[in-house]
């Protein structure tokens, strides 16, 4: 069996925000096909990872590595990142008032491809991918998360990173704030995304995400470090027994 690309690798990674230390030596291993969900209470340094590996300006790497498909990831600016095949989806998307869906799309997918794509087959891919999310012509007219619920928020972030094609997407709680049949829409999305090329991480505080996508392996964050790792399973012993049988909540 041909072994699969190490598309991110991770070593003893540290932190910064502003004067905080956030990640204290964190090491993670992702392949092309998997899936790993990342686990962990509010405050864990979760979506400081996601941020880390996106290039946010503030978050500062003191120690560590990061590799993506071979190259030092840290040497890139964020669009690099996101044009070599990077894709972050937000817990929380924030509205661009005056900017359509539809120009905001085309543009992205232009930069990514490197070229541009002809009106008529972009408008048929988006169209198709918008039907399998639920999600309705007039969503094109309308401005980016400018009065969007939760659900549409989340349903675009899945639209864009499906269009975008990554390589390797990391989605930030992408299941906050959804209902229950948002919740499938948005699973199936991502379902639809995984196969031999992409390799995913899913970053999630509960297992109910986890009960419509499947991950290669659990990783437990507790103050800023992984704590644990094992299969699906742990997700399961994870909402059985809270993250205290992992480890005590640190003191405050």
């Amino acid at each position: 069996m041909t072994e699969k690309e190490e598309i991110l690798v991770i070593k003893d990674l540290h932190v910064r925000v502003d004067d905080k230390e956030i990640l204290k030596g964190v090491s993670l291993t992702v392949r092309r096909g998997e899936i790993h969900a990342l686990m962990g209470r509010n405050g864990s340094g979760k979506s400081t990872l996601s941020y880390t590996l996106m290039g946010h300006p503030r978050y500062k790497v003191t120690a560590g590595q990061i590799w993506y498909k071979g190259s030092d990831l840290t040497a890139l600016a964020a669009d690099e990142r996101s044009r070599s095949g990077i894709y972050l989806a937000f817990q929380y998307p924030v509205a661009i008032p005056g900017v359509s869906v539809s120009n905001f799309l085309r543009a992205a997918v232009k930069s990514r491809r490197g070229t541009d794509v002809p009106v008529k087959e972009f408008r048929k891919e988006l169209r198709n991918r918008m039907s399998s999310l639920n999600i309705k012509d007039d969503f094109l007219s309308r401005y980016i998360n400018d009065g969007f619920s939760g659900g549409e928020k989340k349903r675009l972030e899945i639209l864009q990173m499906e269009l975008l094609a990554p390589d390797l997407a990391v989605l930030d709680e992408t299941d906050s704030g959804l209902d229950i049949d948002a919740l499938k829409t948005v699973a199936s999305g991502i379902n639809s995304m995984t196969g031999p090329d992409v390799a995913i991480l899913l970053i999630t505080h509960y297992q109910r995400l986890l009960n419509y996508i499947t991950p290669d392996y659990v990783h437990v964050m507790q103050d800023g470090q992984i704590v644990m790792s094992g299969g699906s399973e742990l997700a399961h012993q994870l909402e059985a027994r809270g993250y205290d049988w992992v480890a005590p909540a640190p003191v405050v």
